[in-house]
This record gives C-alpha cells, sequence and structure tokens, in this order.
C-alpha cells in the first residue's frame, strides 16, 4: 500500500513538472504572441503598388530555434516573384530582414531561420517592419503591410 501511495505520489509530481515545463516553453517560443498584416498596393511606399492588390500574412516565433514561421497570402496580383519582411515605420521604405517564400500561386507557408537581434526586435516593435512581396510589374512591392500584433 505504502509503494502504491509513493507511486501516486510521484506520478502526480511528474504530470505537474511536465505541464509546466510545456507552458513555460510555450511562452518562451513567442507561441503567445502571433503577429499578422494586412496587405494592399495602396499601403506601398515610396511608390504606390497594385491597386487590386490584397493578402494577409501571420507570423509565429520560435526564439529556441532561431525561427519566424510564416504564413502568406496574395490576390489579384501578378504572379509574386519574391516576399521579405522590412525594417520600416509605415510610409518609409527599408532593408530587408527576413527573407519569405513568395506566394507563387496565391500563397506560401514556411518557416525562416532568422538572427536572435532581429527577432527580439520585430517581436517588441512589430510596428516598425512590414511584410512586402514583389512581382514583375511591380519590382519594388505590389502589396505591403505594417507587421501588428
Amino acid at each position: 500500500m505504502q509503494n502504491l501511495r509513493l507511486f501516486t505520489g510521484l506520478f502526480v509530481l511528474a504530470i505537474v513538472v511536465a505541464l509546466c515545463t510545456s507552458i513555460i516553453g510555450q511562452k518562451k517560443g513567442g507561441a503567445d504572441r502571433p503577429l499578422k498584416a494586412e496587405l494592399t498596393g495602396a499601403a506601398e511606399a515610396p511608390n504606390p503598388g497594385d491597386p487590386d492588390g490584397q493578402g494577409q500574412a501571420s507570423f509565429s516565433f520560435n526564439p529556441g530555434q532561431n525561427q519566424i514561421c510564416y504564413e502568406l497570402s496574395v490576390k489579384n496580383i501578378q504572379e509574386a516573384m519574391a516576399a521579405h519582411i522590412h525594417e520600416g515605420a509605415a510610409g518609409k521604405a527599408g532593408k530587408v530582414v527576413v527573407p519569405l517564400d513568395a506566394p507563387k500561386n496565391g500563397s506560401s507557408k514556411g518557416c525562416a531561420d532568422v538572427d536572435q537581434a532581429v527577432m527580439k526586435e520585430i517581436m517588441q516593435n512589430p510596428s516598425n517592419y512590414y511584410v512586402n512581396v514583389h512581382n514583375a510589374e511591380f519590382k519594388g512591392g505590389a502589396v505591403r503591410g505594417q507587421l501588428s500584433k
């Protein structure tokens, strides 16, 4: 009987530790801080993008693996050639900080390796970054959207 109580106590303790570890791991992994962007041609800067273009992007962060995972979709634009996260406030053009797979058939998803300092900055100040999708007609960008929570 004493062995059964000891086993039950250890089993319950193991479950509690596993749950706490899982919760802590999710917080560190950034799963609770997804970001998104609504993409339009009108938001493109410094030159306007495709006036009919629209899209959406969503991002999740995995700091433990130095990765940003994403889903990107666009419509009403010619075939996409490139997509990126750029550093830059609304209305300003900026440098590429994270390359993304182009949504050639209207959508793409994956995970991109990112420098930990860049990831931290994006997570803390998402409005200082934007998503941009480029195509042959709009080489500077067909659609764009600032990151937000």
